[in-house]
């Protein structure tokens, strides 16, 4: 078992790659492709750890990796019903920075900062300056007794200091009716330094039942180190599934889903969800058919044991649980 420290993560956040130019000589790109990328200063920055750059294939523009993160002039294209907020995060706030869309949960949007910039973010527009206090927020949970399950989300939660972490678990064992906390993350796969002693300290000692979903969309984010950072969080027994996006040029065909669910069983993490892409502004250039999904669907079907085939689903905003597709 290799020892992670705990200034490794942080080491590797500050280290990330924000230009294209140097992303693209990295993988031993041509600057052409500069004419493919948006070039002006842009609203939603490229952010990328350089340990997630080394999975991709060097030569290949197409590399699924390389295709989540890149900013592509497509970005600019606009299409009817993608909006800046697909999955009405606004008008679920109970206050902000606290969504409250399903029964029994909320979802507490605790940082907007992540250790990655995907390009199909949903919340890409999503206005993080204007949130709550933490007391305030606590307050509203502690405030509806109907609540049994806190989720951590952002952004990516895991972005921020164990010990800030460690307070708001602290703090929300202390509202009775409080009985799961649920992280959302990236962070074990794009940067897998981050499952260290520490975070599986606090993580270990709250009393809730711990759930952490992480994402992976592609078999080949799944290398050595992440496994093993997987496997340390089931061994600490913590719950961990997994949520993936369909995309368009990244994971839209067949092979490629049946072997990111066999690849995920391999580290003990069950797949979840496949999300049907959020219709976010930016994103059109990713967006898969609901009758190509379906299709895809009915071949992971017929390939693997259920338990390796995740629920297929679109959020819809408004509407009181995901809709199975």
């Amino acid at each position: 078992m290799i020892n992670i420290s705990s200034t490794n993560w942080q080491r590797e956040l500050r280290n990330a790659i924000h230009n294209p130019v140097h992303l693209l000589s990295l993988l031993e790109l041509s600057d052409r492709l500069l004419t493919e990328t948006i070039v002006a200063k842009q609203r939603f920055m490229l952010r990328v750890p350089k340990g997630y750059v080394a999975r991709m294939r060097k030569g290949d523009p197409d590399d699924p990796l390389l295709r989540q993160v890149l900013p592509l002039v497509e970005e600019n294209k606009r299409l009817q019903g993608f909006s800046l907020d697909p999955i009405g995060d606004v008008v679920a706030e109970k206050v902000s920075g606290l969504l409250h869309k399903y029964q029994g949960r909320v979802l507490w949007i605790t940082t907007g900062a992540c250790a990655i910039h995907c390009r199909y973010c949903f919340r890409q527009h999503y206005n993080y300056s204007s949130h709550s206090s933490n007391q305030a927020v606590l307050d509203a949970i502690r405030a509806d007794s109907s609540l049994s399950e806190v989720i951590l989300s952002g952004g990516d939660p895991l972005v921020l200091d164990d010990s800030y972490l460690s307070e708001l678990a602290q703090s929300l064992a202390r509202i009775s009716h409080i009985q799961r906390l649920r992280l959302h993350t990236r962070c074990p796969i794009v940067l897998p330094e981050r499952v260290n002693d520490e975070l599986l300290a606090w993580l270990t000692k709250t009393r809730f039942q711990v759930i952490m979903v992480v994402q992976a969309n592609h078999p080949n984010e799944l290398n050595e180190s992440v496994n093993q950072a997987l496997q340390r969080l089931v061994e600490a027994g913590i719950t961990v599934l997994n949520q993936s996006v369909l995309l368009r040029g990244v994971n839209d065909n067949a092979a490629t889903l049946i072997a990111l669910s066999e690849a995920l069983f391999k580290s003990r993490v069950l797949p979840y969800y496949l999300h049907l892409l959020d219709p976010v502004q930016g994103s059109v250039h990713f967006n898969v058919s609901e009758k190509n999904a379906l299709v895809l669907l009915e071949q992971m079907r017929i390939a693997l044991p259920g338990y390796l085939v995740p629920s297929m689903v679109r959020e819809v905003a408004g509407m009181a649980y995901k809709k199975p597709i």
